[in-house]
């Protein structure tokens, strides 16, 4: 990667700064791959007001204000705003909030004295970016971290954007009389990407392309729609190194004594520990999980971290008890307990993007029993994990069932588990995969 490339990364959020899930621990950790391999990185997210530790302030334009953290040699900008100024992250008013962010951002670059060779925005929040980049010049890489997300609103949030009214059209930005802000970028980047090779394949089919699967096949055939497998922050995520479980590990053998002190936090009792870390919405599957419980009780212990859907928490919150705990939220030491003390861990997503959760798993020792799609397809081996094709109960609790078995067979376990241990999910291979995009990108542009 050539040492002169200025990368701008632009997204919602960033690990450690504002997260509510993976495309923060992205930001985090491509941006670092990337400046380690020579480029120059920047990344720029709204200054939300609960940002610690807070930004050094760089300058004061109008409403507009612009703080700066540098990490790891990438260098952090926050874009603040009023309508970012409140507690919490996300709310009612994201679509507004984002065209303001957007509309926003190059002025104060601008004014900032930062010039930039790429952008890369990542999901709908800084899709508008592509559109306003492309009229500057500026190539753009744009990012689809999960296409059900698409920053819609009704049509008279077009006037929010300040673009000619030509582009609200169906072959532009208008979407069934909606303004959506997802197709600024899948229409006016000049590289669309995606986080696994086979969401890049599934999202170009009417059944997984949310109603955008036409122009995402024109791009793929053109080959302008890529997939590149997310990586792993292998040093956040270590079991030789873990300072938060009860014991660091190098090999399978070690994994035993956080088995044995999960069993007595949880008051388990010898059944194995079946675990999910994960957000509670019906993308995940969990109501699969809770549809086979009975069944899946009498074989395992089963542990369940996570937020989101108040049906799927009260009906976890119902199980709650003997041989089944759920802990309600987000808590990133519990979590670490949780993937080095389980024997095995579930994911029956509809579908998957990539996924983070089955790759920390794998590393620590922690066989996963998987729907077939997406990123789990491409980083769990089939002789390492378990796959399950169809997004049902029954073909969940048959793979449950499959497990289980291989797990009574104590060497073949074993072997998946200490497989997966030695799987290569850093983010060297995904940040020199950017970086050749990028160049080829950049010598397109100069044709």
């Amino acid at each position: 990667m050539s040492l002169a490339l200025r990368v701008l990364h632009v997204a919602s959020e960033v690990y450690p700064f504002s997260r509510t899930g993976g495309l923060a621990d992205v930001l985090d950790a491509l941006p670092r791959a990337l400046s380690s391999q020579g480029a120059r990185v920047t990344v720029l997210s709204p200054w939300y007001r609960d940002i610690e530790p807070a930004p050094r302030l760089l300058m004061t334009h109008g409403e507009v204000h612009i703080g700066e953290i540098e990490e790891d040699g990438v260098r952090f900008l926050f874009l603040g705003l009023p309508e970012f100024n409140r507690a919490g992250m996300y709310g009612e008013d994201d679509v507004w909030r984002f065209v303001r962010f957007c509309r926003a951002a190059l002025p104060a670059l601008d004014a900032l004295g930062a010039s930039f060779d790429v952008l890369h925005a990542h999901d709908w929040a800084a899709a508008l970016l592509c559109l306003l980049a492309r009229e500057r010049g500026l190539p753009s890489v744009f990012t689809v971290h999960n296409l059900q997300y698409q920053g819609r609103w009704n049509g008279g949030a077009f006037d929010w954007t300040g673009l000619p009214r030509e582009y609200f059209t169906p072959e532009r930005l208008e979407y069934h009389g909606d303004l959506n802000l997802m197709k600024a970028g899948l229409l006016y980047s000049d590289l669309v990407t995606t986080v696994s090779p086979t969401y890049a394949r599934e999202i170009t089919t009417p059944d997984m392309g949310e109603g955008l699967d036409g122009v995402l096949r024109e791009r793929f055939a053109r080959g302008e729609l890529v997939g590149i497998l997310n990586g792993l922050d292998e040093e956040r995520w270590d079991p030789r190194t873990d300072d938060q479980i009860a014991k660091s590990f190098k090999t399978y053998k070690g994994k035993g004594a956080n088995g044995k002190a999960l069993r007595k936090e949880l008051g388990f009792d010898d059944r194995p520990i079946l675990a999910a870390v994960t957000r509670l919405v019906e993308q995940k599957g969990i109501d699969l999980l809770l549809e086979v419980m009975p069944d899946v009780t009498r074989d395992w212990n089963v542990v369940v971290l996570g937020s989101g859907d108040p049906r799927l928490e009260a009906a976890l919150s119902e199980w709650d008890g003997e041989g089944v705990r759920f802990v309600r939220g987000m808590n990133e030491p519990f979590a670490h307990r949780i993937y080095a003390g389980s024997d095995a861990f579930v994911m029956p997503s509809r579908f998957e993007p990539c996924g983070l959760s089955q790759m920390i798993a794998l590393r620590y020792g922690t066989p996963p029993i998987v729907r077939d799609t997406g990123g789990l397809r491409d980083s769990v081996p089939k002789d390492v994990g378990f796959r399950f094709q169809k997004a049902s109960a029954t073909a969940l609790l048959r793979a449950l069932r499959s497990a289980r078995k291989c797990f009574d067979e104590s060497g073949e376990w074993k072997s998946r588990a200490e497989a997966g241990m030695k799987l290569d999910f850093s983010w060297t291979k995904a940040a020199g995969l950017y970086g050749r995009l990028y160049e080829r990108m950049l010598a397109n542009h100069a044709r």
